[in-house]
């Protein structure tokens, strides 16, 4: 069934894809985000709303996590130049303000392969063709939450593009992470955006969407 699904999603996205060829400061460790978390700024669990906003009729989503609001501003970057629904990932239990206790937490967390909950309601993903999903870089990996929800939802059949935030890191191995994870979904070239950069993203998520034939 997956792979019958795989065969017809990739029918309908062929036209979207012809043209594809083939939140940190300095001062903090590599890998983690390096502003107060803004938690003023914590949007409704689904918000946006055009199911239709893409080039070529495709649906897309902008789900993303965010503990210090760069991701957050990367993610309505993107939002804003495709139109796409967006999704914050919001863990049922609170991370800590704490930076120094952060660091101690999300190491805890992926030594021990924790699948940290996610609180409200979900999305419907079978509405979707292109999943974009968000993360800081946390020890040259995503931050748990993301593997919480890789293992929520069947993937299958859609186009995942990735990006990241980070002081430095870059995506690390993510993406060749999510393609492990995600066998019959089509993983897209990452973007990452420094920690230094996440407020003012626009110029880098146009060529990155350009690049991948996502842009409106």
């Amino acid at each position: 069934m997956k792979k019958n699904m795989l065969v017809v999603a990739a029918c309908l996205l062929f036209p979207l894809f012809s043209c594809l060829a083939g939140g940190a400061s300095e001062k903090l460790p590599i890998g983690f985000p390096g502003n107060p978390v803004d938690t003023a700024s914590v949007q409704a669990p689904l918000s946006g709303g055009t199911q239709n906003s893409m080039k070529d009729g495709v649906n897309a989503l902008v789900v993303y996590f965010s503990w210090s609001g760069n991701t957050r501003a990367v993610a309505s970057e993107i939002q804003r130049q495709t139109g796409a629904d967006i999704l914050e990932l919001i863990p049922e239990q609170p991370y800590t303000e704490d930076y120094n206790e952060l660091l101690n937490v999300a190491q805890r967390e992926r030594r021990n392969h924790v699948r940290p909950a996610i609180a409200g309601r979900g999305a419907d993903i079978d509405a979707y063709d292109v999943i974009f999903l968000g993360y800081p870089n946390w020890w040259a990996d995503m931050p748990m939450i993301i593997y919480t929800f890789l293992d929520q939802y069947d993937l299958s059949g859609k186009v995942i593009a990735p990006f990241c935030t980070s002081g430095g890191s870059g995506l690390s191995g993510s993406v060749g992470t999510i393609r492990s994870l995600e066998p019959e979904s089509q993983i897209m070239d990452g973007l990452h955006v420094s920690g230094s950069s996440a407020s003012r993203p626009g110029d880098a998520v146009a060529k990155w969407l350009a690049g991948l034939g996502m842009d409106r």
